[in-house]
């Protein structure tokens, strides 16, 4: 049998810079990142992979804002665009991916699957929605944007203008879990629960609706893992290693480390919100629900990550 390690591949490193943002420049990226995702297949690793898709939602929203304004076009939902993204990114993963398999002869197939996420709907954050989405509007625009959308929540976001904020709640369970497992255990390579899934809530009865929010892709990636009994995570970030002091001259890199110690560290505030500490909060998760080992390291080097030569390695 063999080992099954869970993939998280974050959106941002999809998008190198902001001269590469087209659709092109995103499957080269893809096609960076699938090379090295083989190496992990050549060396005897079963994968499942999740993704990031914060930028390409912003991209569809943005879009969606400009149809508006300029022809009248209705709106898309937030929940349709996560579901968009899911197989548009699956689609170039799966692609790059298989290709790359094909290339060096390695007879393994790759699936994308759209997933839904539930999430609580008594979850906190419907109550206080806090995550900004989509563009910046200017503070004289506020009136005119309640009156087209009755709906929506919208805030100053540090000192840039009037953004959507968007519930964050945290994911419950994979809806499609089994369809995954069956596609694991036939031996297929995964992608699943894209952009940490597209939030639905149970409105009794098993009736599922979707609704506009954004789950954290690290925590749906750190459930998905431990309910399909991974023994590895691994975070595939823009960085070679989670640090203390990040950005500071006494920036320390973190290596091997404990379950305990990374999260005192976490208690000390040392993680920021919006980049690395949801990333710490699913690998504490995972160690605490069955998983052996979670790894956060940059795409180049997964491999090396796998026998613990390089990233940040944390451990019970």
């Amino acid at each position: 049998m063999q080992p099954l390690a869970l993939v998280a591949i974050g959106g941002n490193s999809i998008i190198r810079d902001e001269q590469h943002q087209r659709v092109a420049d995103q499957y080269e990226a893809i096609r960076e990142t699938a090379a090295h995702l083989a190496g992990l297949v050549a060396a005897g690793f079963q994968l499942v992979l999740t993704h990031g898709n914060g930028p390409q939602v912003g991209f569809i929203l943005r879009r969606s804002e400009i149809a508006y304004q300029c022809e009248g076009l209705h709106h898309v939902p937030l929940v349709s665009c996560v579901a968009d993204t899911q197989g548009a990114l699956g689609y170039q993963i799966q692609q790059a991916l298989g290709n790359e398999l094909r290339k060096r002869g390695i007879p393994k197939e790759v699936a994308t699957v759209v997933t839904q996420v539930k999430a609580d709907p008594a979850a906190p954050s419907f109550a206080h929605p806090s995550k900004p989405i989509g563009a910046f509007y200017p503070a004289g625009q506020l009136n005119g944007l309640k009156a087209a959308h009755p709906d929506w929540t919208l805030a100053e976001d540090a000192g840039r203008g009037l953004r959507r904020v968007v519930p964050s709640p945290p994911p419950v369970a994979i809806v499609e879990i089994n369809a995954i497992k069956t596609l694991v255990d036939s031996g297929f390579l995964v992608i699943a629960a894209g952009g940490g899934g597209i939030p639905v809530v149970d409105r009794g009865g098993g009736q599922l609706e979707g609704v506009d929010a954004v789950i954290d892709k690290d925590l749906t990636a750190a459930l998905l893992a431990a309910a399909l009994k991974a023994e590895l995570l691994l975070f595939s970030t823009g960085v070679e290693q989670a640090c203390l002091n990040f950005g500071r001259p006494d920036q320390a890199p973190l290596g091997k480390i404990t379950s305990a110690q990374l999260r005192a560290y976490m208690q000390q505030g040392h993680f920021a919100a919006g980049s690395m500490l949801p990333k710490v909060q699913a690998a504490l998760f995972f160690l605490e629900n069955g998983g052996k080992r979670a790894i956060i390291t940059k795409p180049e080097c997964l491999r090396e990550g796998m026998d613990g030569k390089k990233g940040t390695q944390v451990v019970l």
